[in-house]
């Protein structure tokens, strides 16, 4: 099998970030739009409640998925240490611990998630008109998270390993069965929600199907070789030491998430409708941005792997420059088509089209602030420090915005949704600070030293004490 791969410690930078990130870019972009397409055609063909129902699943599922995606993003940032140092062993230990970490997993949120899904949602206080629907999409999509887990873990690997390619044309295939599926089961056999979690399960399936047998077939370093799986000690600790910060970090940032979108359910279900297809937009914009985040993350860990500070420096600029651009014309663009694309999702409620727009204006036109800092946790989690980013994304984000919705909004006069969304852009500039200054004190004390194992020899002698 032919291995579209860069290698991120010699590619000329400019053009290798951009060649790289593209596909991410593209691989997000196809994402959202397929399930933009569940929220249209339940929108089109079962009214705004079901667009609610679904929306409102949302942050509920990133919480109770986040922490194992952190997982994924430790197996990514030890491959691409791995292959930056030339450690093949590393790497190959790397992917036969990263698989079935990603099975056991996936095996642990369809029991959470099957089990407790009503109850999560009462804690929500999700409407009472909406709770049942909800239920049932949950019950059904961690019904196949063993699928999502494996290829997260996949996907994690391969963009490591230079090769942003791959995940996309999988993704490709199997977002048009789910379209296809989802019209299916939605519009013929009327099956609501249940159609559009069951459309979701089933293509899931096809892609972890496909990045598995990607892994399987390489010939190089990152070849997955099934009679080898099992669970190597000092790889799944590596996995673990940047993972769990990172899915924590993720966690407590759906939290805060959970915590707003409680409020926004707080206001009825024509707002959680607005709510929801702007939010589903907005996907696009920050899609986008991430993207970066991730281009910022492998090309940190694999040159902090060779010892290229240099290139560090110059990834820094070039992805903070970039997501800048990306963020600010994305963000003012979707706003001034605001109304048309809300459109697209609530058809029958100008009400809820309204709802939309309160959160587009003071979500999106500031939104490059939260590529910033995506950008700066990418960058320090690369350099080896998974613990720092969570800590200040901890107080900046999650703490600043529960203080102000158990203060600020919890006044009369503030208890409105323009208040609620403020706090979105004072959590991002506050966060971005405090990164991009700790990035710099880690950059130039990691500069002064060489790179943690110089050979591989060195890393088997780390390993055994």
């Amino acid at each position: 099998m032919k291995n579209n791969n860069y290698d991120l410690t010699k590619v000329p930078l400019l053009k290798g970030i951009i060649s790289y990130t593209i596909p991410i870019i593209l691989s997000g972009l196809l994402q959202l739009m397929f399930n933009a397409a569940d929220l249209i055609i339940v929108g089109q063909f079962c009214g705004d409640l079901s667009v609610a129902a679904v929306g409102a699943t949302g942050p509920l599922i990133n919480l109770i998925v986040n922490l194992f995606i952190g997982l994924s993003v430790g197996a990514g940032v030890t491959v691409a240490h791995g292959l930056g140092s030339g450690m093949t062993k590393d790497v190959h230990r790397t992917i036969h611990t990263a698989i079935p970490t990603a099975f056991v997993g996936g095996v642990i949120l369809t029991v959470v998630g099957i089990g407790g899904s009503e109850f999560f949602l009462e804690l929500m206080d999700t409407p009472d008109d909406v709770i049942g629907l909800s239920a049932t999409y949950m019950r059904i999509y961690f019904a196949g998270i063993i699928s999502g887990m494996l290829y997260n873990f996949g996907s994690a690997i391969l963009r490591a390993a230079g090769d942003t390619k791959a995940p996309l044309y999988y993704l490709a295939a199997s977002g048009l069965l789910n379209v296809l599926l989802n019209f299916i089961f939605v519009r013929f056999l009327n099956m609501n929600v249940a159609g559009v979690a069951l459309a979701t399960t089933i293509s899931q399936t096809l892609s972890a199907f496909l990045i598995i047998r990607n892994l399987a077939l390489r010939k190089d370093a990152c070849r997955l070789e099934f009679r080898k799986i099992r669970f190597h000690r000092h790889q799944l600790r590596r996995i673990i030491r940047i993972g769990i910060p990172a899915g924590i970090q993720g966690s407590l940032f759906s939290i805060s998430n959970v915590i707003i979108q409680s409020s926004v359910n707080s206001f009825g279900s024509i707002a959680v409708s607005g709510n929801s297809a702007a939010g589903n937009l907005e996907g696009f914009v920050y899609t986008t941005m991430n993207s970066f985040h991730q281009t910022a993350l492998n090309f940190t860990s694999s040159n902090h792997g060779a010892g290229n500070y240099e290139r560090i420096r110059k990834t820094r600029n070039i992805c903070l420059i970039s997501v800048f651009i990306a963020g600010a014309s994305m963000g003012w663009l979707f706003y001034a088509l605001g109304k048309p694309l809300l459109s697209f999702y609530i058809p029958d409620s100008p009400e809820a089209i309204e709802y939309g727009m309160i959160r587009m204006a003071y979500i999106l036109i500031p939104y490059f602030l939260c590529g910033l800092m995506d950008v700066a946790t990418g960058l320090i989690r690369g350099l080896g420090s998974s613990i720092l980013p969570m800590i200040i994304t901890v107080v900046g984000v999650c703490g600043m915005r529960i203080s102000w919705i158990y203060t600020i909004f919890r006044i009369p006069k503030y208890h409105t949704l323009e208040s609620l969304y403020i706090s979105y852009t004072i959590s991002w500039s506050l966060t971005f600070l405090a990164e991009i200054i700790i990035f710099g004190v880690l950059y130039r004390k990691l500069a002064r030293k060489s790179s943690p194992y110089e050979t591989e020899a060195d890393y088997s002698a780390a390993e055994t004490q």
